[in-house]
């Protein structure tokens, strides 16, 4: 789904010439997936603003010649309702036009389905695939449990070890699964130099975007051939719909256009025009949760209570600098330790003093999340960054939301003295 328009006259799509200065990132998620084939009727003056709810699981044809004619499997066409409709289309060719240097983009009922539909794509019996420990634990538990049960071999690495990366490929090595910043414990890695050693041993990299999105980073232009997302996240933006999404470059997007059709993948209509809506205000609040989360990891880094902040956005933060360099936005989840001295009955009273903040899984809706975890089961070489003072070892990850800052921090103040009281 959403392979990137050809046809730039009349437009909504927010692409401009190369003499006019680009558009901003708030110009261009209004824009998106609203071109006229989407909001009007054919031979009809006059248009709507959002794209119309495309309810059908069957498409007819004209006659029996059209029917025999076959279509073309690409968006736009007719075909049946598991290749999607209008507003599928419009969604996924919305996140094309987001994704700078993507040629298409497929929509998932997950992020989880997207990643594992993707890597299934991407390999075969026989092949190894070598994947971030620190990845997104779905996502390690399908390259340990789906890819290996179909003869892929999965190997973990550090992605810090920039130098003993290469030494890990063989000439079975497929495809490489990065994630930055690193899921629980927030490393940053040199996405373009792995990338690049990747491209030289012929495996295709995918990135879990959904930290950053692409308003954040552009995974293609650093040298991704797939940016995977869960639009459950960012893009949805309310808690209130499930959806991945998986952008790359046309040699890529062809292999997983074809197994997500083999798989049956297909996302509701209803679910994609919740996703259009919210796409409309991620910069917003992107830029909203990024300053808030700043705000209270600067405060969390002079807690006691704290023995260390894992927020690359904070200056001093382990993988800052490579932020600073590659990233163009963060967004509002990271993490801290607790200093020695606390166990789990002190984090379990910490978490059961916050009020502002819900205790769930997942994160980038519009209130504000906490979770306890500890990555030393999960990670299996490395269990926190390297020179962090890791404290109790006990991990909280806070997702900031759009509430005021003020408030999250005094909530976090009564939570901490919450967690002192025995």
């Amino acid at each position: 789904m959403g392979r990137r328009p050809r046809n730039s006259e009349g437009d909504r799509a927010g692409r401009v010439s190369d003499s006019v200065k680009p558009r901003g990132d708030a110009t261009r998620a209004v824009e998106v997936g609203r071109k006229r084939q989407w909001t009007s009727l054919p031979d009809q003056a006059g248009s709507v603003v959002n794209p119309p709810v495309w309810r059908a699981s069957t498409h007819l044809y004209d006659d029996a010649d059209d029917h025999a004619g076959g279509r073309p499997n690409e968006d736009g066409h007719f075909f049946y309702g598991r290749r999607g409709g209008p507003t599928q289309w419009a969604l996924a060719e919305a996140l094309t036009e987001l994704e700078p240097g993507a040629d298409s983009t497929l929509l998932f009922p997950s992020g989880v389905a997207a990643i594992a539909t993707t890597l299934l794509a991407l390999t075969r019996p026989g092949d190894e695939i070598l994947f971030t420990d620190n990845a997104y634990e779905p996502t390690r538990n399908i390259a340990m449990g789906l890819l290996k049960a179909h003869g892929v071999s999965p190997v973990a690495f550090d992605p810090l070890d920039l130098d003993g990366f290469p030494a890990l490929f063989t000439d079975r090595t497929r495809a490489v699964m990065l994630e930055s910043p690193g899921s629980l414990t927030m490393e940053v890695c040199d996405v373009p130099a792995l990338a690049a050693i990747a491209r030289e041993h012929g495996a295709t990299t995918v990135l879990d975007n959904t930290w950053a999105s692409p308003l954040g980073f552009a995974a293609i232009e650093h040298g991704c051939d797939v940016s995977v997302m869960s639009l459950t996240k960012h893009v949805g933006g309310h808690s209130d719909l499930m959806m991945g999404s998986a952008s790359g470059t046309a040699r890529a997007m062809a292999r997983i256009r074809r197994h997500a059709q083999f798989l049956g993948q297909v996302v509701s209509p209803d679910d994609a025009s919740l996703a259009l809506r919210g796409l409309r205000t991620m910069p917003l609040r992107l830029g909203r949760s990024t300053a808030s989360a700043t705000a209270v990891a600067r405060w969390l880094a002079d807690r006691k209570e704290v023995s260390a902040v894992l927020c690359p956005m904070l200056p001093g933060a382990t993988g800052h600098e490579l932020w600073l360099r590659d990233f163009t936005g963060g967004c509002g989840l990271f993490s801290f330790i607790l200093a020695d001295g606390a166990d789990e009955a002190a984090r379990r009273r910490l978490l059961d003093g916050a009020e502002l903040f819900g205790i769930g899984f997942s994160w980038g809706g519009f209130e504000s999340l906490v979770t306890p975890f500890d990555p030393a089961p999960i990670h299996g070489l490395r269990a926190w960054p390297p020179g962090i003072d890791t404290g109790s070892g006990l991990g909280v990850r806070l997702s900031i939301g759009l509430e005021d800052p003020d408030d999250l921090i005094a909530d976090l103040d009564a939570a901490f003295a919450a967690m002192g009281r025995a």
